[in-house]
């Protein structure tokens, strides 16, 4: 897929209630530019999941600016929001009986492309997740690092500016966890995208995230690169934690927990 001029996604004072309960309250963020890798962290309930339904339309919400590239996201239709941002749950649909290659047909055939373009646009994507050798094997038949490869290749399929991802390393185990890290990295710099992830691990994220937004209560309470966002006090603040950011004799950041403070 052709690169395409970095985007830059806008979050200023967003709010969102689930029912009676506010869970984000008044939100704001730098803007998150595109090639960039950025992890969402925080501790059960600061509002990780609900930011990423907000940003993709399934919550309602009021903010100040929602914005990809100077465009406001809320007047958008689903049709054309969805075309722009696209958002995995971590929850994964249901299985069906089809091959790769009709799932990510089916997922084109929405958009609706003509055949030989799409007969296209599903080679090069495959070929680009290394999911070639896969395209004729059945969803049911497949691991779940390699299911979850096939939900990013349909995703990715729609060339979005903003891929928006809630906990794609839950239930992979250490391999594939690396592998989708790696290859988001990848994606990001090659394509220009928006990679906004949550995660749990704080290691994946000091790993591989170009920058981290930390919430906490429904506020972000820390930007920045990784070592700056997760700083002791950040970790003390939002996950009560004694821990702090280190690095191996290879240089690679990692954190170490001292001990738990009292909740």
């Amino acid at each position: 897929m052709p690169a395409s001029a970095p985007s830059s996604l806008l979050l200023q004072d967003l709010h969102c209630a689930l029912g009676t309960r506010p869970v984000l309250q008044g939100l704001s963020a730098r803007p998150l530019p595109g090639g960039q890798v950025v992890a969402v962290a925080g501790p059960n309930g600061a509002g990780k999941s609900t930011l990423l339904r907000c940003i993709a339309g399934f919550l309602p919400c009021q903010a100040e600016r929602l914005e990809l590239d100077g465009l406001d996201l809320r007047p958008l239709a689903a049709a054309r929001r969805s075309a722009t941002v696209r958002y995995l749950p971590q929850a994964a649909p249901g299985i069906l009986h089809l091959n790769v290659y009709d799932c990510l047909r089916v997922a084109l055939h929405a958009q609706g492309r003509p055949p030989a373009d799409a007969a296209q646009r599903i080679a090069s994507t495959a070929a680009n997740l290394g999911l070639t050798d896969l395209l004729p094997r059945y969803l049911d038949e497949l691991s779940g690092g390699q299911k979850q490869l096939v939900w990013l290749a349909q995703a990715l399929l729609h060339q979005p500016r903003a891929l928006l991802l809630d906990e794609p390393l839950a239930a992979l185990d250490p391999n594939h966890q690396h592998h989708v890290m790696r290859l988001l990295r990848r994606l990001a710099g090659e394509q220009n995208l928006i990679i906004v992830v949550v995660l749990h691990d704080l290691n994946m994220a000091v790993r591989y995230a170009d920058q981290v937004l930390v919430l906490h209560e429904g506020r972000i309470i820390a930007q920045g690169p990784a070592e700056e966002a997760l700083a002791p006090a950040v970790l003390a603040r939002a996950f009560r934690l004694e821990a702090r950011v280190e690095r191996c004799r290879l240089g690679t950041p990692f954190i170490i927990i001292d001990d738990l403070l009292m909740l």
